[in-house]
């Protein structure tokens, strides 16, 4: 049944593909690779958490550690 009101917007992260699963599990998915350098200093990208919050920290966490691998290599 629809009561008039607007659609919610989706919770969302910028470079990321946001999965909500039926039973209500969040997952990120990357948008574009991470560098091979990152991926090497063990950065996933592909996290989930049983709330946005925890999902958007975990992405977070992965861009953070993408970044340091990479400038630890440009340094």
């Amino acid at each position: 049944m629809h009561d008039g009101k607007a659609a919610t917007t989706a919770p969302a992260i910028p470079g990321w593909r946001l999965i909500v699963s039926d039973t209500g599990r969040y997952w990120a998915i990357r948008n574009r690779a991470f560098p091979r350098t990152a991926l090497r200093a063990g950065v996933e990208p592909a996290v989930d958490a049983d709330t946005f919050e925890e999902v958007r920290a975990a992405v977070a966490a992965q861009e953070e550690k993408a970044r340091t691998a990479v400038e630890g290599v440009s340094s």
